[in-house]
């Protein structure tokens, strides 16, 4: 089968499609056949080298955690799929960008009907990392929260989800994504130079939480806009969350079926829209993480084998 490698830490440049054997489900193990797989800032990180102390690769490295497609084999002591059946879910074992992958059986849950395979394949990390930075700042009817990188991956997700609980949502976002906010009821404001005073004036000076979901200087941002430590999550800036005593809840912290199960339902209903930016095949995969490293995509970019 295809599936993408790198043998070193570095750039785009270090990707390859390569032929590998195609892998055996063990027990409790599925194989399945690919049809969408999603991409992520953090495994750019890890192809970097970046995260080596806490992510570390070791050579020849696969890449690639969210997954949608067709059970194509089943091990022993699979409970609850058969060969045919289509899933969604996540592989911790850095495979899913390739034809094929083995995941645990705990890891998947049915494609619910009517939910297109891009956005099946492209829901985990970027799903429950919205979820789980949600869940950590607990946001309410009476609250104001802000979310950076409002219109990404992770951003556009979480200001849902903020909104389903009521709260009141300011979205930071350039202008071309401002439309798409404001639809989803969400108050956008530009990012750039000056970004605090035009966040006191949409929360008309009350700001009761903050997600960050881009790094760079928005815990700080949080803290000078007054919000308690404890209602401060980010999923990029772990420096600056433990200086101040913020929260780092991110995909680990929600990483199960049941919840890509609940978003996946909440998606095929049409109460969770995922933004698609951009769908490239799997030999393109360099050219959809020289997309994704632009940092400026609305929603998630997927990979088709």
């Amino acid at each position: 089968m295809k599936a993408v490698r790198f043998h070193a830490y570095g750039g785009i440049d270090v990707l390859r499609v390569e032929e590998v054997e195609r892998p055996e489900p063990g027990p409790g193990q599925l194989l399945v056949a690919v049809r969408a797989a999603g991409i992520q800032p953090g495994e750019v990180m890890i192809r970097e080298g970046a995260r080596h102390g806490r992510w570390p690769a070791a050579f020849p490295s696969g890449q690639g955690s969210d997954l949608a497609g067709v059970v194509t084999g089943v091990g022993p002591e699979v409970r609850g799929f058969a060969v045919g059946d289509e899933v969604l879910g996540f592989t911790h074992g850095r495979a899913s960008h390739a034809e094929f992958v083995v995941v645990d059986d705990v890891n998947v849950v049915s494609r619910p009907r009517g939910l297109s395979w891009d956005v099946a394949g492209s829901l985990y990390v970027a799903g429950t990392t919205a979820y789980a930075s949600v869940f950590a700042v607990d946001p309410g009817p009476a609250d104001t929260v802000v979310v950076s990188g409002a219109a990404g991956g992770v951003g556009s997700l979480a200001v849902q989800l903020a909104r389903r609980r009521g709260a009141t949502v300011i979205g930071l976002a350039g202008e071309r994504n401002h439309a798409w906010l404001t639809e989803r009821g969400v108050v956008p404001v530009t990012y750039g130079e000056g970004v605090a005073e035009r966040i006191r004036r949409a929360a008309d000076g009350k700001v009761d939480a903050f997600i960050d979901t881009f790094g760079d200087g928005y815990v700080e941002l949080a803290v000078e806009l007054g919000v308690r430590p404890e209602r401060i999550n980010t999923i990029r800036d772990w420096q600056a969350a433990a200086k101040v005593g913020a929260r780092t809840y991110g995909e680990g912290s929600a990483a199960s079926a049941v919840v890509v199960g609940e978003l996946a339902r909440l998606a095929a209903r049409g109460e969770l829209e995922v933004p698609i930016a951009r769908v490239y095949p799997l030999e393109q995969v360099r050219d959809a993480f020289r997309d994704l490293e632009q940092r400026h995509t609305h929603g998630k970019i997927v990979l088709r084998p």
